[in-house]
């Protein structure tokens, strides 16, 4: 917690590089930008950097009105997917000089470089600089001594060759990049590869877990259980025939188009004739709700302590989803399912999923499920939350 005194000095020193301040909200990209800088940290401060929204340049106070919506917008935009990984940051409304100031307070990164919309935002003294290469090199080498989630530990047996260039370079790349800094890129494929966290910093350089994950030649030879295991059962039991098996296996660039297409596939469509004049046509089940249950899936699931694949099991009346990830960090087994009841076992793949477009917003994808199923008439989705594991079933529309 920072207290009133500190933030009122920081407010006074007009050549701080750990604040920046705004007069109203109006420019919300050059906020996140702020966000995406001090997080960053360059300069090594270690400490929180500091947007005061309602004041001027000269630091005073401007008397705007610090709405409830109004922080609500400044707390949307660490999830909004625009920075990316999620920074870590507490918006507040304090009292300076005698007024109500809106202050974002944000902590460095502990797994650098942070993008806004695919830039890489500095502080360089007082304002704001896209990163150079050699800045973004010293983001992506203060890495090495952190405290890293399991998705961008390197994968120390192996080196670069394990990952597809081609599909980083031409697919991951432009998704995850902005067009006009990947114009002006004179970075080597191995300072890409260190910046996006697909590699770990060496020497020699790894392939991270994520790279692996996202663009690796043979993702389930290091990561057995990195494969999706789909069964079409005819009948209501495990013991009823199988109609047909497959095992969707490869990096998730490749994995996941070929999931969305096995699964329009198997649903449904029938056609209801009320009237002469009206034909209405329902899925047995909604796509988007069986997309982003199993999109949680590979996200949440645990890649470091288990074997076992996620699991999808289509019976006749109902789809079962089985996630070898039980809850994270502040999500537990009372409040999962939740509004705001968020946390990632594997950020940067969210992050990943996120750049190619397999993920709209953090937080939201049980929310999404949920509404999908009830407009398309089905039961709301029923989910088991162990200490291991997730489950979740979808009760085919009546």
């Amino acid at each position: 917690m920072i207290e009133d005194s500190e933030l009122a000095a920081l407010l006074d020193d007009l050549e701080s590089d750990r604040i920046e301040r705004k007069e109203s909200i109006s420019d919300g990209d050059k906020i996140r930008q702020a966000i995406c800088a001090f997080a960053n940290d360059l300069p090594e401060h270690k400490k929180a950097g500091i947007v005061f929204i309602g004041v001027s340049d000269a630091g005073n106070p401007t008397g705007l009105h610090i709405t409830d919506q109004l922080l609500r917008t400044l707390s949307d935009m660490r999830s909004d997917g625009n920075i990316l990984p999620i920074p870590s940051m507490l918006v507040q409304k304090r009292v300076l000089r005698g007024s109500d100031v809106a202050v974002v307070i944000v902590d460095p990164s502990d797994a650098p470089p942070v993008r806004c919309r695919g830039v890489i935002w500095i502080r360089v003294g007082p304002r704001r600089a896209i990163a150079s290469p050699q800045e973004e090199r010293r983001l992506t080498e203060k890495r090495r001594s952190r405290d890293l989630p399991f998705d961008i530990h390197p994968a120390v047996s192996l080196d670069l060759g394990a990952l597809d260039h081609r599909l980083f370079q031409e697919v991951y790349l432009p998704s995850a990049v902005d067009p006009e800094v990947l114009a002006q890129n004179q970075r080597s494929l191995e300072d890409q590869m260190l910046s996006l966290r697909f590699a770990h910093p060496g020497p020699p350089a790894h392939p991270t877990i994520l790279g692996l994950l996202v663009v690796g030649l043979f993702p389930a030879d290091y990561l057995p259980g990195a494969y999706i295991q789909f069964m079409r059962i005819d009948g209501a039991g495990l013991a009823d025939p199988i109609k047909s098996t497959r095992e969707l296996r490869g990096p998730l660039i490749q994995l996941l188009p070929e999931l969305d297409e096995l699964l329009k596939i198997n649903i449904s469509t029938q056609s209801d004739v009320r009237s002469a004049t009206l034909e209405v046509r329902r899925a047995d089940y909604p796509i988007v709700a069986l997309q982003q249950l199993i999109r949680n899936a590979i996200i949440h699931r645990s890649y470091e302590s288990t074997h076992a694949p996620i699991r999808v099991t289509w019976f006749n009346d109902r789809v079962e989803i089985q996630n070898p990830g039980g809850p994270f960090g502040q999500v537990n087994r009372r409040n999962f399912g939740k509004p705001g009841a968020t946390d990632y076992r594997n950020p940067h793949l969210a992050e990943a999923m996120k750049a190619l477009g397999y993920v709209q917003r953090f937080g939201i994808g049980i929310a999404l499920a949920r509404q999908e199923m009830s407009k398309n008439g089905n039961p709301p989705p029923e989910f088991n939350v162990e200490d291991s594991h997730v489950g979740v079933i979808l009760r085919r529309q009546p």
